[in-house]
């Protein structure tokens, strides 16, 4: 029996730090055969005085918003597959804060983890504002797993410059012994 969530919600932003949790995430649920569900939550619109009088123009900037983040939500649905992955649900939530969503979202769903990237708003505006991942871990009832892109790392997800780490595929191959009792001894590590 594993202590191991059985499921794992994946929260997505199409940001360079979501590619490498879309790879953790299916690694993990891959390895644990744990249902994963995917969610993007469309960011709230705030019109301005030149839409708000006129319905019409503000239901077409609604519509296009919506669209952009269903082709983006696809997007990432149609990475997890061409991975190896299997999605049990995809969510798309149009407004709202995107935080609330997700915790929401997971407790209604009864997830046992959430994985996300983490974006990293600079200086003054994640003092005032926060970011996404850090309210999502504190107000989750579940373990969340944030996941960072490495700035200047050796591993790289394939097809993009980015320079996020994979995921971690097990221990490091180290070749044999060539000491002359055959021992490390007399070898430096790799």
């Amino acid at each position: 029996m594993s202590n191991f969530p059985t499921k794992i919600l994946l929260a997505i932003d199409g940001s360079e730090d979501t590619e490498l949790a879309l790879l953790t995430a299916v690694d993990l649920a891959n390895r644990t055969d744990s249902e994963l569900h995917v969610v993007h939550v469309g960011g709230e619109y705030y019109p301005g005085a030149d839409i708000v009088p006129n319905p019409a123009l503000l239901e077409e900037t609604l519509r296009e918003l919506e669209q952009g983040a269903r082709e983006l939500l696809d997007r990432q649905v149609k990475k997890i597959v061409d991975v190896g992955g299997t999605i049990t649900n995809a969510y798309l939530m149009m407004g709202g804060r995107p935080a609330q969503q997700i915790v929401e979202l997971a407790e209604e769903l009864g997830l046992g983890l959430v994985a996300m990237g983490s974006r990293g708003l600079e200086g003054m505006r994640r003092a005032l504002m926060g970011s996404v991942s850090d309210s999502v871990v504190r107000h989750a009832h579940c373990p969340v797993l944030v996941v960072r892109a490495e700035k200047g790392s050796r591993h790289y997800l394939e097809g993009s410059d980015s320079a996020a780490r994979r995921p971690w595929r097990g221990p490091e191959r180290r070749p044999p012994p060539t000491g002359l009792n055959g021992s490390w001894e007399g070898r430096c590590a790799p």
